[in-house]
């Protein structure tokens, strides 16, 4: 009691998903949380995606383990370690020859944000142009640049007049399934009075995460690289919440067959939670001088070798995208099937893989409604979206069938229970005024 008191009343206020989830947890394995009091809890959020290969991968502790206990450098500024060099082996190997990719591998400051940054800098001095283009529900970090590159107005409320040097334009679907977006942004483009600097660079997520798990389709995202490269405008794809096998594949935006000019990648690359990321860069936008974008954290060993630890476990045969695509089935007819039961709410399913959601779109409220519900029940579940009217779904890669299936069970409760509450005070509201109005309890 004088633990949560201490935090309640010495934490500062901007603290989010302790007042989401109010309990105090202490001990962590694979999908499973367990508070103070030795309760257990199904983890569907995995540290908002950094955690995909679980908490403690036992494999991957084991690693770490060693490379302290043999006294492993853990603070190494830029310098060259074994550990950074045997990640950047792991990468080439693992990850990007096997793709015949090519990139420079850059290491800014450890946080997500701070790569973005990085990569809005770099497509700045390579262009010589400042104006970058970012989407509608993008969401990048919230220090300042990337911040300007976020759509929702909640995180950028205290900063309205700020605009960064960032243009909105549409996402794919943004105006519904009929209208191409793609042709609105070229002429913007294309046209010398729209009023539109010719930018440096379109940053963009795949898959939207805040912004409410929606889907820029294969298509449409050829379509924006081959408008980029015709006007000389590099591409930035913010893949640090979507990447990392996410969504399948290792990059999200590999089903598509586009290549970016520049990716950023976090959370989940350090594979345990540690603050780690890298800039993906194509040689020829490597003109960095040296030291031009540095940070005291830009080597965290212990992150390198867990990093490398997940690459080699997970990442060495094409069996782990396998079993992702394989539970992402599983998710997805789950989710069809309470999308149906609750047709008359309009709820939809968006997502790819791993990462997925339930959109409440006419009843927004029902969303933060069922996450707590599910709380309640034993999962952790968030909510997304500009009106937090999704229900998110971020479980641990490496969940097993059993416990996905356990966990969509709560759903299933916590949605029914959710849905009644929300009945039982519409009708209470009705016979208030007189009126009769749909029980939406009744699937």
């Amino acid at each position: 009691m004088g633990e949560t008191l201490t935090m309640d009343t010495r934490e500062s206020k901007v603290r989010s998903y302790s007042r989401a989830f109010p309990a105090v947890f202490h001990k962590a394995l694979g999908a499973t949380l367990w508070d103070e009091s030795g309760r257990a809890y199904l983890d569907f959020l995995a540290g908002a995606g950094s955690l995909n290969y679980g908490h403690n991968n036992p494999r991957i502790i084991a690693r770490m383990t060693e490379y302290i206990q043999n006294q492993g450098i853990i603070q190494g500024l830029d310098m060259m370690t074994r550990a950074k060099r045997e990640f950047i082996e792991a990468f080439d190997h693992i990850i990007l020859k096997p793709r015949q990719m090519n990139y420079k591998i850059q290491f800014p400051g450890p946080t997500g944000t701070n790569a973005v940054e990085a990569a809005i800098k770099l497509a700045r001095k390579v262009t010589g142009r400042f104006n970058v283009i970012a989407f509608t529900n993008g969401y990048h970090g919230m220090t300042a640049g990337a911040l300007a590159a976020t759509g929702n107005v909640y995180h950028r409320r205290d900063y309205v007049g700020y605009s960064g040097g960032i243009t909105f334009m549409p996402f794919d679907g943004y105006f519904g399934p009929d209208v191409n977006t793609i042709a609105y942004i070229r002429r913007f483009i294309e046209d010398s009075s729209s009023g539109l600097d010719t930018p440096a660079a379109v940053i963009l997520e795949t898959v939207q995460g805040e912004g409410g798990v929606n889907v820029a389709a294969a298509p449409w995202l050829q379509a924006l690289q081959a408008l980029c490269q015709e006007h000389g405008i590099l591409l930035i794809v913010d893949d640090i919440q979507a990447g990392c096998g996410r969504t399948g594949e290792f990059f999200s935006f590999s089903e598509s067959g586009i290549e970016p000019d520049i990716v950023t990648l976090s959370k989940s690359l350090s594979a345990c939670g540690l603050p780690m990321s890298i800039v993906l860069i194509k040689p020829g936008y490597d003109v960095w001088e040296p030291g031009e974008h540095n940070g005291t954290f830009r080597g965290n060993n212990l992150a390198f070798v867990a990093a490398t630890e997940a690459l080699k476990q997970y990442w060495s045969s094409t069996a782990f995208t396998s079993q992702i695509e394989s539970k992402a089935r599983f998710l997805r007819s789950r989710l069809d099937a309470i999308a149906g039961r609750y047709s008359h709410l309009n709820v939809a399913v968006r997502g790819r893989g791993l990462m997925a959601g339930l959109s409440i779109d006419d009843h927004p409220e029902l969303a933060r409604s069922i996450s707590a519900a599910a709380f309640h029940e034993g999962l952790i579940l968030e909510t997304c979206g500009n009106q937090d009217h999704v229900v998110k779904f971020l479980p641990p890669l490496i969940i097993e069938s059993d416990e996905l299936a356990r966990g969509l069970d709560m759903v299933e409760t916590a949605f029914a229970k959710a849905v009644k509450t929300h009945s039982d005070a519409a009708n209470s509201a009705a016979d208030l005024t007189g009126d009769t109005l749909h029980d939406c309890s009744q699937a």
